[in-house]
């Protein structure tokens, strides 16, 4: 996701305005829109799984790769069109994105545990709260750890992409280590960013409630990656 869409999308602040909710409530609804995105990848995972109707989607050729390159235009159009687009587009374009992930998420119930799953999640939770308490109450400069963390992303991508091609299996638990604490570090920075839209966006409600969804786009990310690279390292496989 383009992490400069705040930048293009405003570019100056012409009056004083005073937002209808408090940083607090923007927090809050922040978070929510996160948790409905989750719920909603959640609902359409475990329905796919109970149903079968997974099985159905494997049928088609590439399915995989079709879902993705729909999760990836899906998040390109939100930050090409953060300008024009309305909070409506916005939240349906994001509940899209939750439920493209649910599809393929419904993969996991197959291949893992379920305890083993609910452990993961659990632990996911614990952590991906410790890190947005942090983000939100520290009064540290995150954005010294951006190349880093954009460092570590270009390092994911290339891993992953040239394990489709080479037998990368022996450094797989290296590469998923580096995950964990580079969607850690993401959780903090995101939270932190919230504060940056609140007060950047504070003139303009429209703007400030397709800020709202954005962040709650990448906290969604943070948690699912995070989850993700968790499950691969601590998750136990069905026989």
């Amino acid at each position: 996701m383009n992490e400069d869409w705040m930048n293009q999308a405003y570019p100056q602040q012409q009056t004083v305005h005073t937002p209808s909710v408090s940083l607090g409530a923007y927090t809050a609804r922040t978070f929510g829109w996160m948790f409905a995105g989750l719920m909603t990848t959640f609902g359409i995972a475990l329905a796919g799984y109970v149903t079968g109707l997974i099985f159905y989607v494997t049928y088609i050729p590439y399915w995989y790769y079709v879902l993705l390159i729909a999760e990836v235009a899906t998040v390109m159009f939100m930050s090409a069109k953060v300008n024009t687009i309305s909070v409506g587009t916005a939240r349906a374009m994001f509940f899209l994105y939750a439920a493209l992930n649910g599809v393929v998420f419904s993969m996991y119930f197959l291949l893992f545990q379920l305890t083993s799953m609910v452990f993961v999640f659990a632990l996911t939770g614990l952590f991906f709260g410790i890190m947005a308490l942090m983000g939100r109450f520290m009064n540290l400069d995150f954005s010294r750890f951006r190349p880093f963390m954009i460092g570590g992303l270009i390092f994911l991508v290339a891993f992953w992409i040239l394990s489709m091609f080479i037998n990368l299996s022996q450094f797989e638990m290296i590469a998923c280590t580096i995950g964990i604490f580079l969607f850690l570090g993401y959780t903090a920075y995101d939270t932190h960013k919230i504060k940056e839209c609140y007060a950047y966006y504070s003139q303009d409600e429209a703007m400030l409630a397709k800020a709202s969804i954005f962040s709650a786009l990448e906290l969604y990310l943070d948690f699912i990656n995070l989850f993700v690279y968790l499950l691969r390292v601590l998750g136990r496989k069905k026989n």
